[in-house]
C-alpha cells in the first residue's frame, strides 16, 4: 500500500512493478489529488541516464554561480543539470499505473494512518478504512520530526515563475544555479533562473530561514530580481509555483510497525540543501534491493554517519549565524569545482576531498558550531 501519490511512492511502486519479484502483487496508491496539475518542479543534477530520463524536460550542460564578488559559468560534465516537471512525472506514472490490473488508485484525502497490532491501517476521509497485508509505504508527513541536541529545523522556502518574454532573452545553454547577489535581509536568500528557450524561463527566489514570508514579499524579491539583475521588463507569468521543504538533523521516523517511512516524510531530504529528488531515487533503488536481497525495505541510512554531521554544522552555522549563508556558499563555489561540491552535497565524496572543501571556508565559525554539535 501507499500513501501519497506524490515523488517517492510513484519512484518505489514504478521501480516495483518493473521487478519480477512484485510486478504481480497488489497495490493500493491513495492520494486526496488526482494530480492534473504542475505544482512542483524537481531541479537537479545527475551522472547518465536516470531512471526518469524519458520525461526530462530540460537539461545543462554548463551553471552559473553568482556571489558577491565572484560569478562564474561552470561545465559540469559527467553531470548534468536536469529539470522534471510535476505534471509530467505524475501524467508519465499514473498512465502507466491505470492500465495495470493488480493497483488500484483511490483519490480520497486521507484521515489517518495508524499502527494496529503491527499492521498499517490507513482511514480516509470517507471513512473507509485498508490495512496493508505486507508493507504500508507512506510519503504523508503528519507530525514533525524528533529534535535531538545539537540539532536544528530550518525551511527552504520559495516561490517560482515560469515567464515568457516578448523577444529572445535568455541563453538555454546554461542555467543560474544559484545567484546571491540579491538583498540577503531575511536570511539565506538566492534565486535560481533556469531559461527552457530563448523565451522561456523558471526563476525561483528562495530562502533558508525558520519563518516563512508573506506572499507579497516573495513576488517583490521575484520582481526585484528580474528587473534589477536580468534586467528585463518587458515579461508575462504563465504559472506559478510555491513550495516549503523541511531543512533539519532532527530524527525522521523509519517504521512504526509495517508502516514505512519515505520521501521527505522518511528523511530522504538533505538536511543542509534541501535536494531531495536524487536521495528519493537512491532510496528507493535501496529499497528494492532490501526487499529482494534481505525480504526488508530497511536499506541503510544514506544521511548517517559524518554526512549528518557535517549537515549539522552547517545548519548550526546558519541559525546561529556565525557566518551568511551567502558568504558559505561563495566561497565554496569560488574555490572548489561543481563536480566536487555536487558529490559533496551528494554524499558521495571521499574524506581526503571533503577536507580540502572544508578547508576552503573560514575555520572559526564552523569550529565553533562543532563543538556545538557534538
Amino acid at each position: 500500500m501507499f500513501c501519497g501519490a506524490g515523488l517517492s511512492s510513484l519512484s518505489l511502486l514504478m521501480r516495483m512493478l518493473q521487478s519480477e519479484e512484485f510486478k504481480d502483487c497488489r497495490y493500493l496508491l491513495v492520494d486526496k489529488d488526482q494530480k492534473k496539475v504542475n505544482d512542483r518542479t524537481w531541479c537537479f543534477w545527475e551522472k547518465g541516464e536516470g531512471f526518469f530520463d524519458s520525461i526530462v524536460h530540460k537539461r545543462w550542460d554548463k551553471v552559473w554561480f553568482h556571489g558577491e564578488g565572484f560569478s562564474k559559468q561552470f561545465n559540469i560534465a559527467p553531470y548534468q543539470y536536469k529539470m522534471i516537471r510535476g505534471i509530467d512525472l505524475y501524467q508519465h506514472c499514473l498512465n502507466i499505473l491505470v492500465k495495470k490490473e493488480n493497483v488500484r488508485i483511490i483519490f480520497e484525502p486521507i484521515s489517518s494512518i495508524t499502527n494496529l497490532k503491527g499492521k498499517g491501517v490507513v482511514e480516509l476521509h470517507n471513512g473507509v478504512r485498508f490495512g496493508a497485508r505486507k508493507w504500508l509505504f507512506n510519503s504523508i508527513p503528519f507530525d514533525k520530526p524528533k529534535a535531538e541536541p545539537g540539532t536544528h529545523y530550518l525551511k527552504q522556502h520559495f516561490k517560482g515563475w515560469f515567464i515568457e518574454t516578448a523577444a529572445p532573452f535568455f541563453d538555454p545553454s546554461s542555467n543560474t544555479l544559484m545567484d546571491f547577489r540579491v538583498n540577503q535581509e531575511h536570511g539565506t536568500t538566492f534565486v535560481y533562473t533556469m531559461p527552457l528557450d530563448e523565451t522561456h524561463a523558471l526563476i525561483e527566489y528562495t530562502l533558508f530561514t525558520e519563518n516563512l514570508l508573506q506572499q507579497e514579499q516573495y513576488d517583490e524579491g521575484l520582481r526585484n530580481y528580474i528587473s534589477d539583475y536580468l534586467q528585463l521588463n518587458d515579461y508575462s507569468i504563465k504559472e506559478e509555483e510555491f513550495g516549503v521543504i523541511p531543512m533539519t538533523g532532527f530524527t525522521f521516523p523509519e517504521r512504526d510497525g509495517n508502516i514505512v517511512y519515505i520521501g521527505t516524510a522518511g528523511g530522504q531530504t538533505k538536511p543542509s540543501s534541501g535536494y531531495t529528488f536524487q536521495f528519493v531515487q537512491q532510496h528507493s533503488a535501496a529499497i528494492l534491493r532490501s526487499l529482494l536481497k534481505k525480504g526488508h525495505p530497511f536499506p541503510p541510512k544514506q544521511h548517517g554517519g559524518r554526512f549528518r554531521f557535517y549537515d549539522n554544522v552547517l545548519l548550526d552555522v546558519l541559525v546561529n549565524e556565525d557566518l551568511p549563508g551567502d558568504k558559505i556558499f561563495t566561497r565554496l563555489f569560488e574555490r572548489n569545482s561543481a563536480q566536487r561540491i555536487f558529490r559533496f552535497l551528494d554524499n558521495h565524496s571521499y574524506l581526503p576531498e571533503e577536507l580540502l572543501l572544508i578547508s576552503s571556508l573560514p575555520t572559526m565559525p564552523f569550529l565553533r558550531a562543532a563543538r556545538r554539535v557534538i
